[in-house]
């Protein structure tokens, strides 16, 4: 028997402008990983397409006509939670606060449209490196996870890992998050019942006026004020901390009070804000006191903060590769045994509450 045929990713592009199809289906045709599966031209079209193409990715067009792609995704992740779904806006004011919607609704990642389709070379270009590379990394897993599914499913002997969570007083939580943060953060801060007792300070890879309106997203949808941080603001208990975009996120100690300080200074694992900045300074504030949270996203920051927490006597939760959008960042922390604890999504914010709790919160 020969060798079976690489099975290719299937993606569904969606946008009601045909241009813009042609473009990206020319541009993801350069890759023989892949195939369109089919092109549609508005959200509804897309929901009747659906379950007889099958996609293992979907590219959805925010602006369009009859379902606009935020409607649709909301239709979308009620059948199918898992599937990948990356959201294309114009980054205007407009089309970035539609991106937060989405990205809390679930999409997996965005893309900027291309500003001049005119320019076709350059529109091709912007999509080529843009694009490509996540429809790449999401069609990849995706693949993956369809392999795993047809395997033996274990036995109930299996043993979960055990957690050597210490126990103590948790005096503030730092979280790093990256690809499919939104959704994440979003789930975490919509299942506590009320504000934290303690600090939470947050680093969420994503440019400037997408971390502005991802905070006010947080704080209108859970119970906790979630606060872009500035230059010198005093940290409250009971309030989050989200690092601004192209900025770096640090706090100190100045006599009794705890402060912000934000910095331009050079990425940390191409990153800024990095979370290993966040987590070496809160570390050196807080000490034994310090939980650290590492969630979904690509690369390992973070990793390198943890073990700062760690040598401090702090803890370490890890989101499980299961319910990560992409296990690099916890998948880091995890494969260097740095994790105290390694729990699907679902589970990490009643752990946060439990560790943190001065009343119950669930």
């Amino acid at each position: 028997m020969g060798d079976e045929p690489v099975k290719k990713i299937r993606v569904m592009v969606v946008d009601d402008s045909a241009v813009m199809r042609r473009a990206i289906a020319t541009t993801l045709a350069k890759d023989p990983r892949i195939e369109i599966a089919s092109t549609v031209h508005n959200g509804r079209a897309a929901l009747e397409a659906l379950n007889f193409m099958c996609p293992d990715v979907i590219t959805l067009d925010i602006e369009m006509p009859e379902m606009d792609g935020l409607a649709a995704l909301r239709e979308l992740r009620k059948t199918h939670p898992r599937l990948p779904v990356i959201m294309f806006s114009s980054l205007t004011q407009r089309g970035t606060q539609a991106t937060i919607l989405a990205l809390t609704a679930g999409a997996s990642d965005y893309v900027g449209k291309p500003a001049d389709l005119t320019n076709l070379a350059e529109a091709l270009r912007c999509l080529e490196t843009e694009l490509l590379p996540k429809v790449r990394l999401f069609g990849e897993r995706a693949l993956a996870q369809q392999e795993v599914a047809r395997l033996p499913k274990p036995g109930p002997g299996v043993i979960p890992q055990p957690s050597r969570l210490r126990r103590g007083t948790v005096e503030a939580v730092c979280i790093g998050v990256s690809t499919g943060g939104p959704m994440a953060l979003a789930q975490i801060f919509t299942a506590w019942k009320f504000p934290l007792s303690v600090p939470v300070f947050i680093v969420q890879h994503m440019p400037p006026t997408f971390t502005t309106l991802l905070a006010q997203r947080l704080t209108s949808l859970g119970v906790m004020d979630v606060q872009e941080a500035k230059e010198g603001d005093a940290v409250v208990p009971g309030r989050a901390y989200l690092a601004p975009g192209g900025y770096h996120m640090e706090v100190l100690r100045i006599e009794a009070d705890v402060r912000i300080r934000i910095n331009t200074d050079s990425p940390e694992n191409s990153c800024r804000p990095s979370a290993d900045v966040l987590f070496r300074s809160a570390a050196k504030v807080y000490g034994s006191g310090l939980l650290g949270v590492v969630l979904t996203g690509m690369g390992c920051d973070g990793m390198k903060g943890s073990q700062a927490i760690l040598a401090q006597g702090g803890n370490i939760l890890a989101q499980n590769e299961a319910t990560s959008v992409v296990w690099g960042m916890p998948g880091a922390v995890v494969g260097a045994g740095l994790a105290d604890a390694v729990l699907p999504l679902g589970d990490i914010p009643a752990e946060i509450a439990r560790l943190t709790r001065s009343r119950p919160n669930f």
